[in-house]
């Protein structure tokens, strides 16, 4: 117990943000934090300030630490400028440090301008960014501005602004010297304390005409979608009910001359326990509470900007994940014990650690990639046995903590038909109503409705820009919803009046395959809307998207999974069976 207590007052020691009030008094230290520095068209291919021959001011004795766990998972290193800057304190070119240009030093720079190196700085949690140097067109000449202009924008005794301009091009010279300077000027400003994250956001870019069409253009989607499949199963449905009410009217020999076919036919075999039923039901109960996330997430972004705080998302995200794994223990626990499972710690066990394993092993071998590029990327071992004392002293007690309840209270079959004993043979179809197909094409229209959307996730992330009109995910993940049901749900209808009773993988992997579409469109991105290039980036990349995807694929699964149970219930529930 006193372990548990431990893990959940470490998790929530780690996410409180910032320890500072924002506010000075006239003449009190302002702190430059150095951070990282790495190329321009990598953006988390980041290293520490001072890899590169960089050199820091005279003032000393500022150490600094991870705040949060975030901040560390995110490669998050701040390293002290050594500059006296003073609020409201002016400084006018002064050279704080010089760099002797050796052999290293020399080509250290050359290949950091050649790349397009920059670098983040961070003023009262203020991003500010700068470029090492550039190039001439032909390749040939090398420079590094030596000279940082800070401009700083208080409102009374607040910082509201920071600006950083890059001066003085020195050419560089093999054995030459490079001397470092800077100046800070403050200048007044009626910008509130509250709106000084304004100017990193981009109007232009995320509520542009074309990203407002594509959601009214997944809204029509979803009114024509619900509206054609309530029309076709409505009516579809009213001929099976009167067929069926004429074969009850039938004698037996009859019945036994007529055609009979359809999904009535399955009615003893369609609500028998899924294969592999322990990964079924903790995929799903993974799934739902994935979604919970998602939702808990999407909402406290709408209701306060988290992208003003370092790691602030990201905290807020492993938050709600832990907070929802009773969630996760009641859904599938549930499940399980309605199929009839009886190893229920397993598919606890499971339902608790799929998640954190899948992501702590590919985590775990990007790391190795970033560990040998010596990256800021590279997650300290602290961190991993902080993350590692969480799953085990907190998921892992909610789990089963949620798995108990569900089994207990949700946790007994009330099915409308009663299971055969024996297994009804699955009759020969055509081959568009084989599952496999209709798991392959079951994703098409999910992504359809997101993947605009997408590419402005995706430019939130790997590229420049602060992902902020949450407002629109929340209604793209409303839209998702409902359009991966209405295709799971009739996918689900043709391969029950197929008289194919395996449903229960088919609707939760029709509406996964839209991970799929996700990550063969994160290709796409990569080589055309990128210009990402290198070993650590590329396996940055394709690994962190291939969690990103099948987390998508998760919810979707369970979406579909979910939608599909009801349907299923309701039409055999209402139709007379022997």
């Amino acid at each position: 117990m006193k372990i548990w207590f431990i893990s959940v007052s470490i998790l929530f020691t780690f996410v409180v943000c910032d320890e500072h009030n924002h506010r000075y008094e006239p003449g009190e230290e302002v702190v430059f934090w150095m951070n990282t520095v790495g190329p321009y068209h990598n953006r988390q291919e980041t290293y520490d300030y001072f890899s590169l021959p960089f050199c820091a001011g005279p003032k000393k004795g500022i150490s600094h630490y991870h705040e949060t766990l975030s901040e560390a998972l995110q490669g998050v290193e701040f390293e002290f400028s050594g500059l006296d800057v003073r609020f409201q304190t002016p400084v006018s070119d002064v050279v704080y440090c010089d760099v002797d240009v050796s052999q290293e030093a020399y080509d250290s720079f050359i290949y950091s301008v050649g790349n397009h190196y920059w670098y983040q700085m961070y003023v009262d949690d203020l991003p500010v960014w700068g470029i090492v140097g550039e190039m001439d067109d032909e390749g040939r000449e090398f420079s590094v501005w030596t000279h940082r202009k800070f401009d700083v924008g208080f409102n009374e005794d607040r910082i509201v602004e920071v600006n950083l301009t890059s001066e003085s091009k020195t050419v560089l010279e093999l054995n030459g010297k490079l001397k470092f300077s800077y100046s800070v000027t403050w200048k007044p400003t009626d910008v509130k304390f509250a709106d000084r994250f304004d100017k990193y956001l981009d109007p232009n870019f995320f509520q542009h005409r074309i990203h407002w069409f594509s959601i009214f253009n997944s809204f029509m989607m979803v009114i024509f979608l619900v509206g054609l499949v309530s029309m076709i199963l409505m009516r579809t449905l009213r001929k099976d009910y009167a067929r069926y009410s004429r074969d009850d009217d039938l004698d037996e020999l009859e019945r036994d001359l007529g055609d009979e076919y359809g999904w009535k036919q399955v009615h003893g075999d369609v609500f028998r326990s899924a294969a592999h039923p322990l990964t079924f039901a903790s995929l799903v109960g993974t799934g739902t509470q994935l979604a919970a996330v998602v939702a808990i997430v999407i909402v406290l972004a709408m209701a306060g900007d988290l992208y003003e705080e370092r790691g602030s998302l990201l905290s807020t995200g492993m938050i709600a994940y832990v907070v929802t794994s009773p969630i996760n223990g009641y859904v599938g626990g549930a499940l399980y014990a309605r199929m009839g499972g009886f190893v229920w710690i397993r598919q606890m066990l499971l339902s608790a650690f799929l998640a954190p394993l899948t992501i702590a092993t590919n985590a775990f071998l990007i790391n190795f990639v970033a560990m040998y590029y010596h990256a800021s990327r590279a997650i300290p071992f602290l961190s991993m046995l902080t993350v590692a004392s969480i799953c085990i002293f907190v998921i892992l007690p909610l789990t089963l903590v949620g798995s108990v309840l569900g089994r207990n209270v949700s946790g007994v079959s009330s099915n409308p038909c009663r299971v055969n004993a024996v297994p009804r043979p699955i009759p020969e179809k055509r081959w568009f109503m084989e599952p496999f197909v209709i798991v392959t094409l079951g994703g098409v229209l999910p992504f359809g409705s997101i993947f605009i959307e997408m590419y402005f996730v995706f430019t939130s992330f790997w590229a420049y820009k602060i992902y902020y009109v949450y407002g629109f995910m929340l209604l793209v993940f409303a839209i998702l919803v409902v359009v991966t049901v209405c295709v799971t749900i009739v996918a689900t209808y043709f391969l029950l009046n197929s008289e194919d009773y395996r449903w229960q993988w088919t609707s939760f992997l029709s509406a996964a395959s839209t991970s799929l579409y996700i990550y063969f469109y994160s290709f796409y991105y990569f080589f055309f809307k990128t210009k990402m290039f290198g070993l650590f980036q590329t396996a940055f990349y394709f690994g962190y998207m291939g969690l990103f995807s099948a987390a998508i694929g998760l919810m979707c699964g369970t979406f579909g999974y979910i939608g599909t149970s009801f349907f299923v219930r309701k039409i055999y529930s209402t139709v007379k069976i022997d």
